[in-house]
This record gives C-alpha cells, sequence and structure tokens, in this order.
C-alpha cells in the first residue's frame, strides 16, 4: 500500500482541532507517528491522546509557531522522542482583522504575517535538515485559495498565502535533489472552528453559496489531499499548489 506511512514520523502544526487535526488522524492510522503540535497546549495533548486511544503513535507538544526557538524547540523535541523526521505539514494559522489595506491595524497585519507566514518559513528552516537527516520525505504547506485570489478586506491574509505559495515553490526546487518534496494546498472555505467562531449563520451560508458546490468543505476532505502528497503516490510532484476549493477559484 502505497499510502502505509509505517515507520514514517510526522509533525502537523495547528493540530489541536480542524484541518489539522484530520491530517493527524489520517497519517497515524495509517502507521505514521505523529506530533501534534499547538499553542493550544491541552488540545494538542487532547488530540494525541484520542490517536493513541485509537490505536496509533502520537504525542502533544505546545508550540508558539511564531517564535523560532520554540519550532526548533518542536523539531528537536520530535527527534528525540521518535528517532527522526520524514513528513512536516505546517498548517497553524489565524484569520485576522477585515478591514480595508488603508485601514488595517498595523498590530493585526503583523499577528497574521507572523503566524501564517513567518511560521512556515520557520518550520522548514528547521525541518529540512532533520528530514535531510532522516534520509528524506515530504512536506505540505497550509496556503488557501487566497494564495492566488485576492479576498476584499483581508490584505494580511491574502498577503501571507500567497507568500506561503511562493516560498513552497522556492524551497520545493532547491531539495527536489535532496529527497525532498515540497507541495502547498489552497483549501477553499472548509468547516473548522477558525470559521464557524468568527462568522454568524448567515455569513456561513453566503460564504458556502461562493462555491459552484453550494457548500463549505470539510477537514477531511483537506487531509486527504494532504496525505496524498505526503505520500509515495505523489513522488513526482513537488513545488506545486493545489486547491481542494469546489470551484472557488475557477470562477
Amino acid at each position: 500500500m502505497s499510502k502505509d506511512f509505517q515507520d514514517q514520523i510526522a509533525i502537523v502544526t495547528g493540530a489541536a482541532s480542524g484541518i489539522g487535526a484530520a491530517i493527524a488522524h489520517r497519517l497515524a492510522a495509517l502507521g505514521a507517528k505523529v506530533v501534534i503540535a499547538d499553542l493550544d497546549a491541552d488540545g494538542a495533548r487532547a488530540a494525541a491522546e484520542s490517536i493513541i486511544a485509537q490505536g496509533g503513535t502520537a504525542m502533544g507538544v505546545a508550540v508558539d509557531v511564531t517564535e523560532a526557538t520554540e519550532v526548533e524547540a518542536m523539531v528537536e523535541a520530535t527527534r528525540r522522542r521518535f528517532g527522526g523526521l520524514h513528513l512536516a505539514v505546517n498548517n497553524a494559522g489565524i484569520g485576522g482583522a477585515s478591514l480595508p489595506t488603508g485601514e488595517y491595524p498595523l498590530d493585526s497585519w503583523r499577528k497574521v504575517l507572523a503566524t501564517n507566514l513567518d511560521s512556515v518559513f520557520y518550520g522548514m528552516r528547521y525541518q529540512i535538515p532533520a528530514i535531510q537527516a532522516s534520509g528524506g520525505g515530504a512536506i505540505v504547506n497550509m496556503a488557501s485559495i487566497l494564495g492566488s485570489v485576492a479576498f476584499a478586506n483581508s490584505p494580511a491574509y491574502v498577503a501571507a498565502k500567497h507568500g506561503v505559495v511562493g516560498l513552497t515553490k522556492t524551497a520545493a526546487i532547491e531539495y527536489a535533489r535532496h529527497g525532498i518534496r515540497i507541495n502547498a494546498i489552497g483549501p477553499g472555505f472548509i468547516d473548522t472552528p477558525l470559521l464557524s467562531k468568527n462568522l454568524d449563520a448567515p455569513a456561513l451560508t453566503a460564504i458556502a453559496g461562493m462555491h459552484p458546490v453550494g457548500r463549505l468543505g470539510t477537514p477531511a476532505e483537506v487531509a486527504a489531499l494532504a496525505v496524498f502528497l505526503l505520500s509515495t503516490e505523489a513522488s513526482f510532484i513537488t513545488g506545486s499548489y493545489h486547491l481542494v476549493d469546489g470551484g472557488y477559484t475557477a470562477q
């Protein structure tokens, strides 16, 4: 089975809930040892315990992905516990303020860029050497449909996600001959706590209607793509940006 991750070691950031949790559970079900990394320490621990209860192998780690030293420590903790690193999903992210560019708060700009872009660089900065030392592997960076199109009143989020796509492509060509594949995913609007906590029911209905399929995506649908890209079935895919968006960007 080419999607068998037996003896593979993975880090998934922002994995206490939503898309990250779905990816972590799917990897663990296929045999990977998974590090659940999240700012929410209790959530990370609970997610790891859930995987263990289902017969998988996992460890919860509290990490602030906006701090390079904490990301480095996360990778080192993974290597100490499991002996290496083969796979990584840089998924942690936030939404930020909703205001036009000329009114956008500077503190929200900095926070969104730090969480959604700097963290991806920090992740790869420390994951890549560890993956090289383990003999190669794959990385998936979570971008967004807003890594290729605009969305009014979200200048920081759009800028960060465009940056993730460019950073992914750059790293991919640098490490293609080193046995490391690096790709990005562009989800549409997905039914996660990040969305539901910030929008009321009418707004969610309106956003769902923006997709030609007429609904929001699910974390499981994004996880299926992420796990494929991490697997050997995607062995000739690197430096790519893959949409899972219900037709949103085709309009």
